[in-house]
C-alpha cells in the first residue's frame, strides 16, 4: 500500500449506513467482482459504474452506521475505493474495513470542504488531505503505525501469516 492516494471525490451526506453502502438483498453474493457492482448502490445507483482505482469516497458522520457486515468494506475494496474520508465512522465499520485493509481517516468537517469530482491527494500516515482541485490543505487524524501496518499487509490475516 502507499502512503499517497490520488483520485477524485465522491461526497456522500451523513450516517450513510451499511445497507446503502452494501445493500442487504445481496449478501448471497460471495465473489468480490459481483460485489462490487453494487457499491454504494443504496446511496448512488451509478456508483460502480463510475468509480476508478483509487477514487475516494468523502462523507458526513457516521459512515459505515447500521449492520456488522463486512460487505460493505468488502465492496469498496473492490470496487477500487483508495481511502475513506470522513467525519465520523462508525466503530464496527471502521474495524471491519481496517481488518480487510481499506484505508480510513476521520477529518471533521471535510465533507463541507469537499465537492464531487474534486481531486484529492491523502497523505495516510500523516492525515494531510489536499485538495488539487481548490488548493485548500486540510488535516485529518493520522494513521497509527499499528493500523497502517495492517494496511500495508492487506488487511489483518496478511499480517498474522
Amino acid at each position: 500500500m502507499e502512503n499517497i492516494i490520488t483520485g477524485r471525490a465522491f461526497v456522500f451526506g451523513d450516517n450513510i449506513d451499511t445497507d446503502q453502502i452494501y445493500p442487504g438483498r445481496y449478501l448471497e453474493l460471495v465473489d468480490p467482482e459481483e460485489i462490487k457492482e453494487h457499491c454504494l448502490e443504496g446511496a448512488d445507483e451509478e456508483f460502480a459504474k463510475k468509480v476508478r482505482p483509487n477514487d475516494i469516497v468523502v462523507a458526513g458522520r457516521n459512515f459505515g452506521c447500521g449492520s456488522s457486515r463486512e460487505h460493505a468494506a468488502i465492496t469498496l475494496k473492490s470496487a477500487g475505493v483508495g481511502v475513506v474520508l470522513a467525519d465520523s465512522f462508525a466503530r464496527i465499520f471502521f474495524r471491519n474495513a481496517t481488518n480487510l485493509g481499506l484505508p480510513l481517516i476521520t477529518c471533521k468537517g471535510i465533507s463541507e470542504r469537499v465537492k464531487t469530482g474534486d481531486i484529492l491527494e491523502v497523505h495516510l500516515k500523516e492525515g494531510l488531505i489536499i485538495n488539487k482541485t481548490t488548493g485548500e490543505e486540510i488535516e485529518g487524524e493520522k494513521i497509527s503505525d499499528y493500523i497502517f501496518n495492517i494496511l500495508e499487509k492487506g488487511g489483518i490475516k496478511n499480517m498474522y501469516k
